[in-house]
């Protein structure tokens, strides 16, 4: 299985567009962070998980020309807004995109893409198959997919474990009965925002200590802000089994 980071950012903070500080003006495309999200190849499955607004950027950038599946850890924006360009490959793949996610996830995409769900269709809009997921393992043609449970501040979301590979964004707590699904893994994807705490998201401290806790052979760290400082710098200080991820990083488990 290969796991493209298609991103590893976030929307919190300072808009770069804004932003002086060292992080934003570097010049080591590792700081040049998308939105968070990631492309999983197994056999001739084709994933990604959560599409935002740099959705189609990372596409292009990566050249991906086939996407079976699009699975979501919530609704907000910064995961679904580019949900719109899957109609690229609707185009080219003749066939509507099935979309995983739980119900809540589903509500809004049909309220923020209301034109995709009418009854009588402009043509060209994004053909959309809706699958409703709930916390229990399911199937996207032969691959068994877990999701894990966690809550973004007082929002329920969900992380996805594939095999002995995790993915859990976003995340600001997690239960111990959750916690049981990130046993035993080879590769754990996890948040850490920045070094100072934040109400919704781990911070770097609580990223590490879950990492500790949680043992994977090896993790990786995504949804970084600016406020963490430069890849170079902040990677020195990390855990031998723990590094930074950064935009367009290719591993394999």
């Amino acid at each position: 299985m290969q796991i493209t980071f298609l991103g590893t950012g976030t929307s919190q903070g300072v808009p770069v567009i804004t932003c002086t500080c060292e992080t934003c003006l570097s010049e080591d495309p590792r700081d040049k962070r998308l939105r968070s999200s990631i492309l999983i190849e197994t056999g001739e499955l084709t994933l990604i998980i959560d599409t935002g607004p740099d959705f189609r950027q990372q596409m292009l950038r990566e050249n991906v020309k086939k996407l079976d599946a699009v699975i979501f850890t919530h609704e907000h924006k910064d995961h679904i807004a580019g949900l719109d360009d899957i109609r690229a490959y609707n185009f080219m793949q003749k066939c509507a995109m099935d979309v995983y996610a739980r119900a809540s996830v589903h509500r809004a995409i049909k309220k923020e893409f209301n034109y995709a769900f009418k009854e009588k269709k402009y043509p060209g809009i994004p053909q959309i198959i809706q699958h409703t997921i709930t916390n229990a393992p399911f199937n996207i043609k032969g691959l068994e997919i877990v999701p894990v449970e966690a809550k973004h501040y007082f929002l329920k979301i969900f992380g996805y474990r594939i095999g002995n590979f995790a993915y859990l964004t976003d995340a600001s707590d997690i239960s111990a009965k959750e916690k049981k699904k990130l046993r035993g893994l080879d590769v754990l994807v996890i948040n850490a925002l920045r070094t100072k705490k934040h109400y919704s998201h781990f911070n770097l401290e609580q990223a590490l200590y879950l990492i500790k806790e949680l043992e994977p052979e090896k993790a990786y760290l995504t949804h970084i802000s600016h406020y963490m400082g430069k890849h170079e710098d902040t990677g020195k200080l990390l855990p031998e089994n723990v590094q930074f991820s950064f935009d367009g990083l290719k591993i394999s488990v």
